[in-house]
């Protein structure tokens, strides 16, 4: 008979990410300035006494309702009734890469539950959280589970696991994190506005890479930007520095500017976070949080959130 397992449960958290700067080009080396969000994912792992045939997964939306579940086989992971197959698969796939690691791990499972603190659809890392979160309890490299998974370049996962702003790069593929002190002066006229719908990030990434790779003189560029963003102490130097660094991406890509194609009468700037054309872009603006707010809405962009309710820093300054 089994020895009882002492630990009954567990739980993880894992923060949601933002890419302020260095899109696209931080997968070849150049820096970006990243931001963990309050809005993340937790899961929870509950444990049987003794090994059980199967275990269930259950992922909860941030109203706490199930939007997916499925019974896997503790043995071999078959699936065995799930309510989305492709859903199922992918997970399948990422939790057979840590019995692989870890083979034992699974063997008094009884239930993993994963919970968001925010719409699936808004893109802060869904993937991402979940990554990090498996990793953390499958004693994983948390990077390395991503690069055997979805890739990418991991920015995501650095900022799953920080408490404030940081730099990002990759050297000769090993990831670099650099806490950053970005949490500007004039916090309270910058906003983020959800673009209502989600992007794939997969599909940027070829667009970007069907372009052959930017040359060491762009990627310098980018960098630079990326530093003094973070280092900015007035919002019309901050502006300055996105409008030359949506600039950049724009002509490298051969995509319109968010701001060009969407919001050519706004005042203030709007720059494209992460992926180009969807998920949340991030707004400045030098009049009132109500006008600001009430510009978008007409514009049928109701998700609105101030600065500092959306990054995770450890010294907010109110």
């Amino acid at each position: 008979m089994s020895k009882e397992k002492k630990i009954k449960s567990e739980t993880f958290h894992a923060n949601g990410k933002l890419l302020i700067s260095g899109e696209y080009f931080i997968l070849d080396g150049a820096l970006a300035l990243a931001i963990p969000t309050k809005y993340g994912q937790s899961l929870d792992i509950e444990y049987d006494s003794f090994p059980t045939n199967d275990f269930l997964w259950n992922s909860k939306d941030e109203r706490g309702e199930i939007w997916f579940e499925v019974v896997f086989s503790r043995r071999n992971l078959s699936i065995i009734k799930t309510n989305d197959k492709n859903t199922a698969q992918t997970l399948q796939k990422i939790l057979q890469v840590i019995l692989d690691g870890n083979p034992s791990i699974f063997h008094h499972l009884k239930r993993i539950t994963t919970k968001l603190d925010f719409p699936k659809n808004w893109g802060l890392g869904t993937s991402s959280t979940l990554i990090y979160n498996l990793a953390n309890w499958a004693n994983f490299n948390p990077f390395m589970l991503l690069n055997k998974t979805f890739g990418g370049s991991g920015y995501d996962i650095a900022c799953a696991g920080v408490e404030s702003p940081i730099f990002y790069k990759k050297e000769d593929n090993i990831p670099i994190i650099e806490s950053c002190n970005f949490f500007p002066s004039f916090y309270k006229n910058l906003y983020f506005v959800y673009l209502e719908k989600k992007q794939n990030s997969r599909s940027g990434i070829a667009l970007y890479r069907a372009k052959g790779g930017a040359k060491l003189e762009l990627l310098d560029k980018i960098s630079a930007i990326s530093q003094k963003i973070a280092d900015a102490l007035s919002l019309e130097e901050f502006e300055s520095l996105i409008l030359q660094h949506e600039t950049l991406v724009s002509l490298y890509l051969g995509i319109p500017k968010i701001k060009d194609s969407h919001f050519s009468d706004y005042w203030g700037t709007v720059k494209s976070l992460g992926a180009w054309g969807g998920d949340f872009v991030l707004v400045s603006s030098s009049k009132s949080e109500a006008i600001t707010k009430a510009y978008f809405a007409k514009k049928s962009y109701p998700t609105f959130i101030r600065y500092n309710e959306m990054v995770k820093y450890l010294k907010i300054k109110e």
